[in-house]
């Protein structure tokens, strides 16, 4: 709370409120420690005193232990959100202008609506939410560290799994395989990982079926994505490629050498930028990349943004390097992870190569292992 009310203080502002509707809010979760329930509810944070939490009465025997004020109606609600800003109301809310944001827009347009009428002017909480939950403590980057560790063992014992089965192996296998290494080394993820051949290396987001998938042969390219955390621990993730053979085709290897002169080219950006003691916004950096995709004739093949937040979700709710699908700028602060991922994905393969990097007290660290020739699978 002491960081949150620093905040609160040195901009001027009369409180973070924080709105949750049957669990539509998950920072109303990180906050409180639970959704907010079958009614509307509203966490009130504010530069002195401590935090209010307003909860309809049917709601409030869930909420024991916590200072809280209950409504019964739509008038009391009313009341009750006056009462708690009674004069000054430019508050932080998850809310994105024009929806800039998603990872931090969970406030509806209605009650957007009804907390206008009221008075309230409503910014975004997302520089806020990013200082306070999304910049690692030591022991985040501990465990982010060891995952990342063991992502690239099980990245390199992946393709040598697939080598010694070529032919004989599925995607879905390959996938499987890579679980139970998870699973050996104590890892735990949500989903994937991604096995994709071939043209199924150029569907970004492609998950084979369990066991199933296609068959990896001998002449294919093969793309892994992987993604894993120790338990509660912020993720690590990874993706490399690969292809079965002795000489990577011409086609192939162009493609990757791309990839990997924008990955570097976005990484010597960052390292610049902290020399010179020059603050950059993730937009930035996904811009920089970008530029040189497109100098090369080939960006309309690269179709996502740059990189992501990392943190206990995959996809953290940081600042991502994006000027494609968002314009994010949300500044790059010391304690922030995230990934730098450029891609190329053509009509028969897809190449992208993932690390991670965190930015620390003595700059930008990557913690992941660097891909920087094609693997040369059952060579």
């Amino acid at each position: 709370m002491s960081r949150i009310r620093a905040y609160l203080s040195e901009n001027g502002l009369a409180g973070w409120l924080v709105y949750d509707f049957r669990g539509l809010n998950p920072v109303f979760a990180e906050l409180v420690g639970r959704p907010g329930g079958t009614r509307r509810a509203f966490l009130a944070m504010r530069p002195a005193g401590e935090p209010v939490l307003l909860v309809h009465q049917v709601d409030a025997g869930g909420f024991a232990g916590i200072d809280r004020e209950v409504y019964r109606n739509r008038a009391e609600l009313a009341d009750r959100l006056r009462a708690l800003f009674p004069e000054d109301r430019r508050v932080l809310m998850e809310y994105s202008p024009g929806g800039a944001l998603p990872t931090m827009s969970y406030v509806d347009a209605g009650t957007f609506e009804l907390l206008r009428g009221l008075g309230f002017e409503i910014e975004s909480s997302a520089d806020l939410y990013q200082q306070v939950f999304a910049c690692w403590a030591e022991a985040d980057l501990a465990a982010h560290r060891a995952a990342a560790g063991e992502l690239g063992r099980i990245v390199d014992e992946a393709f040598g799994f697939i080598g010694e089965n070529l032919g004989r192996v599925t995607e879905g296998q390959a996938a499987e395989f890579i679980r139970q290494k998870f699973a050996a080394a104590g890892l735990e993820s949500d989903s994937g990982p991604n096995v994709s051949v071939n043209a199924h290396s150029a569907d970004p987001h492609y998950e084979p079926p369990a066991g199933a998938g296609a068959v990896i042969s001998a002449g294919d390219w093969v793309l892994i994505d992987l993604w894993a955390r120790r338990p509660g621990g912020v993720y690590a993730d990874i993706t490399w490629v690969g292809y079965a053979g002795r000489q990577v085709p011409a086609r192939y290897q162009d493609a990757f050498d791309v990839v990997r002169a924008a990955r570097d080219r976005a990484l010597g950006f960052i390292e610049a930028a902290w020399r010179e003691g020059r603050r950059i916004e993730g937009w930035e950096v996904d811009r920089v990349a970008r530029a040189l995709v497109e100098a090369r004739g080939l960006g309309k093949y690269f179709t996502h943004r740059l990189g992501h937040n990392l943190g206990r979700e995959v996809h953290g709710k940081g600042a991502n390097l994006d000027d494609y699908e968002t314009h994010d700028t949300r500044p790059l602060v010391p304690g922030l992870g995230f990934t730098i991922e450029p891609g190329l994905y053509f009509d028969d393969f897809g190449v992208r190569l993932e690390m991670d990097v965190y930015l620390g007290p003595h700059g930008p660290e990557v913690t992941t292992p660097v891909q920087n020739e094609v693997v040369r699978i059952g060579r």
